[in-house]
């Protein structure tokens, strides 16, 4: 291949004209007298949703999140398709990354794609410049921290990509849209550049992102460098649990 793909603006293009396109839930009990017939989705849409065969979307934000993250996966293995030299490999649901992509037009290196989904704050008269929470960029007692194992739910070692990248999906809760999703903003950015100090949990041992989502838009973290962010939190005291542990020690037998 002549040239080689720059993946991380071709990723931002791509994720720039994304178009949400869940519209609710399925039920088939409903009112329409069927066989119907329709000239185009939009019309199918109206039809569903008048005839009451259509159920909002979940509410809760973990449910929600896993909802938009497939439908952008899904996007995404649609795009790399069209293009040739360019191969993609879905991941496991909780393990990382959500996509693999390799092939000839990336010189056949791998390259970790992880979606990531975050509300907008609500607070009086709108929303805020904030996330209603902090977005995890990565589990830390695990992969992170031992990028050179093989841990379960990774196709590889975290060592062995040769690039990290995000797409972050930031929407705006809508109670009354069977969809939920209003203004549905995709961005894309290498994860240090958007990282945090902070856990996103005070519970789980995750890397937690800004909240401000023009820092989150603009790549404006708390770090300088790749360097310090990794330095920072491979020595962050994260806790390793029984079954964490049970795995290193086999991971490192293994090894």
């Amino acid at each position: 291949m002549e040239h080689r793909l720059d993946l991380e603006p071709w990723l931002r293009t791509t994720c720039g004209v994304y178009g949400l396109d869940v519209r609710g839930i399925f039920q088939t009990r409903g009112s329409l007298e069927w066989p119907m017939t329709f000239q185009n989705e939009y019309e199918l849409d109206a039809a569903l949703m008048v005839g009451g065969h259509l159920l909002p979307l979940p509410k809760e934000p973990a449910s929600l999140a896993n909802v938009l993250e497939v439908g952008i996966v899904d996007y995404l293995l649609d795009e790399v398709a069209e293009l040739d030299g360019l191969e993609a490999r879905r991941g496991t649901e909780r393990g990382y990354p959500d996509l693999e992509l390799t092939g000839e037009a990336l010189g056949g290196e791998f390259h970790a794609v992880d979606i990531k989904v975050a509300r907008r704050k609500k607070i009086k008269g709108g929303v805020s410049k904030n996330t209603q929470s902090r977005i995890t960029l990565y589990t830390g007692n695990t992969y992170f921290r031992y990028p050179q194992l093989h841990w379960p739910g990774t196709p590889r070692p975290f060592n062995d990509y040769a690039s990290h990248l995000d797409v972050i999906g930031i929407y705006t809760l809508d109670e009354n849209s069977a969809a939920r999703v209003t203004d549905l903003e995709l961005i894309v950015q290498q994860p240090w550049k958007i990282a945090s100090k902070q856990r996103s949990s005070t519970t789980r041992e995750y890397i937690g992102a800004v909240v401000d989502i023009e820092d989150l838009r603009a790549g404006r973290g708390e770090f300088e460098t790749p360097e310090a962010f990794y330095s920072y939190w491979r020595k962050f005291p994260f806790k390793i649990g029984r079954v964490v542990q049970q795995q290193l020690d086999k991971l490192l037998r293994e090894q």
